[in-house]
C-alpha cells in the first residue's frame, strides 16, 4: 500500500510538507504543491484518514482490541474504559480477534485509519505476537499485559501476587491437598497465576509437583474439571480455579452431584466479576478490580494521545486483594501454620 512516505520521496519534499499539500494548507508554494499532486495520482496514493501526521485530522475515536466481547471480565473492562473515555467526548470502536493472533493482527489493520489511539489486549498476554508495523505512529496502550521489549505502556493485574493470595488462603483455611484448574497454557497470566500456586505450596506445604488440570478461562473448562474429579479417585480438598468462570462452572457441576462449596471442599477463583458476588456460595477470589484496569489504560492513552510521551515507566500494575468469601472460609490468624 502506498503510503505519504512514498509520495514525500516521489516529489522530492519532505514528509511534512507532502502532508500539508495534501491536506490542503497554503504555506505550500504552487509548484511544489503540483508536484506532490502529481506523485500522488502516479503512485495511486489514498489519503489515510487516520494517518499521524503534522495535520492530521482527529477521528475523536478510541479502537479497543480484546481477545473476547463475551463474559464479565471483558464487558467490565470495557465499562471501566468508557467512563473514562465518553468523559472526554470520545467514542469506542470495539474489535474482537477471538483469542487468535492471526486475527489480532487483522482486527489492528481494520482499526488504522479509523481511530486516534488503541488500547490491546494481546491474546497471550504479551505484544510479542502483534507485529510492531501495525502499532507504529499511533499511540497504543496494552490491557493486561506488559511488552517484552519494553516500548509500549501497559496497565495489568500482578497476577503472580494474586495466585498467592489464594493458594496462603485455603493453606490457612486448612485444604492440605489443593488441586489448581490452569488457564490457557499460551497466556501469561495463567501462567504467572501457576507459578504463584506452585511456589506457595512448595514454600508452605514442601510440595514439588501438585495436582494441575488443564483449563481454558471458560465456565465449561470448570464444568469439565468438576466431571473428572467425581470420576476419577483424585485427591484434593480445595480447588484454586485460574478464573472465576471457571471456578463458577466447577461450583454449578459439583453442586449437581450433592457437593456443595465451602462444605464439602474450598473452591477460590480469581479476578471478583461481579457473578462472583451472586452465585451461592459466593465466591472467593482474588479481586482484580477489572473496571481500574480499564479506566486506567484509557487515562494513560488519552495522555499519550495529548502529546505526552509515554512509555514503560507509565505502566500500572495494579495489586489484587483478597476477597474472601462462603466458597471458603474466613481466615484465623491463630490457627495459621
Amino acid at each position: 500500500m502506498t503510503t505519504i512516505r512514498d509520495v514525500a520521496k516521489a516529489a522530492g519534499v519532505s514528509v511534512a510538507t507532502a502532508s500539508r499539500a495534501l491536506n490542503g494548507m497554503t504555506n505550500v508554494t504552487r509548484p511544489t504543491r503540483e508536484r506532490i499532486e502529481a506523485a500522488a495520482r502516479k503512485l495511486d496514493y489514498v489519503p489515510h484518514s487516520g494517518a499521524r501526521s503534522l495535520t492530521r485530522q482527529r477521528t475523536d475515536t478510541i479502537g479497543v482490541v480484546l481477545p473476547d466481547l463475551f463474559g464479565e471480565f471483558f464487558s467490565e473492562m470495557i465499562r471501566g474504559i468508557d467512563l473514562v473515555v465518553h468523559a472526554a467526548g470520545k467514542t469506542l470502536l470495539l474489535g474482537n480477534m477471538h483469542g487468535s493472533a492471526v486475527e489480532t493482527g487483522q482486527a489492528l489493520r481494520t482499526m488504522r485509519g479509523r481511530v486516534d489511539g488503541l488500547l490491546v489486549m494481546p491474546p497471550d498476554s504479551s505484544a510479542e505476537t502483534i507485529p510492531d508495523a501495525l502499532l507504529r505512529d499511533i499511540p497504543t496502550v496494552l490491557l493486561s499485559a506488559g511488552a517484552e521489549n519494553g516500548t509500549i505502556p501497559f496497565v495489568t493485574v500482578d497476577n503472580y501476587a494474586g495466585a498467592k493470595l489464594v493458594t496462603e488462603h485455603l493453606i490457612d483455611c486448612g485444604a492440605r491437598r489443593i488441586l489448581h484448574l490452569a488457564g490457557p497454557q499460551s497466556n501469561r497470566d495463567a501462567g504467572e497465576r501457576e507459578r504463584g500456586f506452585r511456589d506457595v505450596l512448595r514454600a508452605r506445604l514442601g510440595q514439588d509437583e501438585p495436582l494441575v488440570l488443564p483449563g481454558d478461562f471458560h465456565e465449561e473448562a470448570g464444568r469439565e474439571a468438576a466431571r473428572r474429579l467425581l470420576h476419577e479417585e483424585l485427591e484434593y480438598d480445595a480447588v484454586f480455579a485460574g478464573n472465576d468462570m471457571m471456578a463458577v462452572g466447577l461450583m454449578a457441576e459439583l453442586r449437581d452431584a450433592g457437593i456443595e462449596a465451602g462444605r464439602d471442599i474450598l473452591v477460590a477463583g480469581f479476578d471478583d466479576i461481579p457473578l462472583a458476588r451472586y452465585v451461592t456460595p459466593q465466591l472467593t477470589t482474588a479481586h482484580s478490580d477489572i473496571m481500574r484496569l480499564g479506566s486506567s489504560a484509557a487515562r494513560l492513552l488519552l495522555q499519550a494521545m495529548g502529546g505526552e510521551q509515554k512509555g514503560p515507566t507509565d505502566s500500572l500494575v495494579i495489586k489484587p486483594t483478597l476477597a474472601v468469601r462462603g466458597s471458603t472460609c474466613k481466615i484465623d490468624r491463630e490457627k495459621r501454620d
